[in-house]
């Protein structure tokens, strides 16, 4: 078995885990460890069929300790993995779709979509999304599940190993206590023409973005544009192929398309990619040639798409790093949720802090012209610039994430002369953490070994 712990934590503890034999596991469904950590795969103790039943599966107490060795009643690589690919979506949708979810409703839908009025698009989103507050998985307003299961495989290996205090490579460079990127995604002409002013508005706030443009049909994207974003020190990345909601429809149509968005990302000299409406397929991913992807939800109740990876840290999707949205774009907040303030992404801001998480955020120029929501934006700069500063937080672009997590992955610790070190690509910016016992927690710090 792979190194699980080493994926995420670059510590050179490694977990002796013996998980059920092949006679013993059963299909994938639901089941919990402990109180409220939902977990989607084959356990041994049996699974619910659906997600409101997952608490019936309390996995926590076949779970022991034995010479070393932790013994589980699932593969926690598989669920892992099942979680951040949302493998559990057709179990949690329980079966048959609703109807709005239908493919020829939503073939319907964008072939009309543009000679619909503004607010009649807007109250079919409503309806579309309006069952958001019942879905019970993955947890609102942020999801960790993925990275609680990752503390407590941590936590229980210390356990079986004997140690209270182990070391790590911390999660972002020179010892940051977060990441923060900013992102734009440029939906039509009247958008394109207003990233000058967004770009002013970014920087008088002493942040930079990525600009994500759609490369056919929509609108020109000139080469003056293209050297404006990057001589004023932000980025640029391609945003579907036309926007039409149809990428992943089918595969033969998808891998025409992927082909030549590896094109667009060639002739633009770009790194990274998102998808229109954040549709994806990760099982089709081998397909692109861009080195990062940022078409993933931590919790996509309120995208066309539904699920989530339920993680605030970046992951590999094989050579592709997935790079999460880990806070609510602001087309939802403002037009679904009808909500012209920064509470909720002060919730999540707070809440990923707090568990040294990816702070990813999605604004539109072309939702941002108007002076209401330009001024909530605004707030929600100020506010992130101050939560920045007090807490000591990476302010990057996605491609520095990329490079960054690349880097990272090539790291080891070593033990020299009784101290650890790391070896490695951009070692030099990385900083030796520990992890220690406390009761059932485990707290992370830096100091001496």
């Amino acid at each position: 078995m792979p190194n699980i712990l080493s994926e995420y934590y670059k510590t050179p503890l490694r977990s002796h885990v013996v998980g059920p034999s092949a006679d013993q596991e059963n299909g994938a469904g639901f089941f919990c460890y402990g109180s409220d950590l939902v977990c989607y795969g084959e356990c041994s103790q049996g699974v619910a069929s659906d997600v409101s039943n997952f608490r019936r599966f309390d996995v926590s107490k076949a779970t022991s300790i034995d010479n070393g060795e932790l013994r589980l009643p699932f593969e926690i690589g598989n669920v892992i993995e099942n979680l951040r690919r949302e493998r559990y979506l057709k179990k949690s949708e329980g079966g048959a779709k609703r109807l709005t979810q239908q493919k020829w409703i939503r073939e319907c839908y964008y072939s009309v979509r543009e000679i619909l009025p503004v607010w009649f698009r807007r109250y079919l989103q409503r309806a579309y999304l309006k069952d958001w507050k019942t879905l019970q998985f993955p947890h609102w307003p942020v999801d960790f599940t993925v990275d609680s299961l990752y503390e407590t495989l941590l936590r229980m290996t210390m356990i079986a190993e004997g140690c209270d205090r182990v070391p790590f490579i911390w999660f972002w460079p020179r010892g940051a206590s977060s990441c923060l990127i900013l992102t734009h995604d440029v939906e039509t002409a009247t958008g394109r023409d207003f990233c000058s002013s967004l770009m002013d508005i970014d920087l008088s706030h002493g942040f930079r973005a990525s600009f994500q443009v759609v490369p056919e049909q929509r609108y020109e994207v000139p080469e003056s544009y293209v050297n404006e974003v990057r001589s004023r020190g932000f980025e640029l990345n391609v945003h579907d192929l036309n926007h039409d909601g149809h990428l992943f429809q089918e595969k033969s149509e998808f891998l025409r398309r992927a082909k030549k968005i590896n094109e667009y990302v060639k002739k633009y000299n770009a790194r990274g990619f998102r998808a229109g409406a954040m549709y994806h397929n990760l099982d089709w991913y081998d397909a692109f040639e861009f080195s990062y992807d940022m078409s993933v939800a931590n919790v996509a109740h309120l995208e066309p798409q539904r699920g989530g990876c339920c993680t605030v840290m970046p992951f590999f999707v094989g050579n592709i790093l997935e790079i999460p949205l880990t806070a609510s774009q602001d087309y939802s907040i403002f037009h679904i949720l009808n909500d012209y303030s920064i509470e909720l992404w002060k919730k999540q801001v707070d809440l990923i802090r707090r568990r040294h998480g990816l702070l990813s955020f999605v604004t539109h120029p072309d939702y941002l012209i108007d002076q209401l929501p330009q001024s909530v934006y605004k707030l929600l700069l100020d506010h992130l610039r101050q939560v920045s500063d007090r807490c000591a937080i990476w302010e990057a672009l996605p491609g520095e994430v990329d490079h960054w997590w690349r880097a990272r992955a090539e790291m080891k610790l070593i033990q020299d002369g009784g101290q650890w070190r790391i070896e490695g690509p951009e070692s030099e910016r990385a900083r030796i953490a520990y992890a220690s016992l406390e009761g059932d927690r485990v707290v992370y710090s830096f100091g001496p070994s």
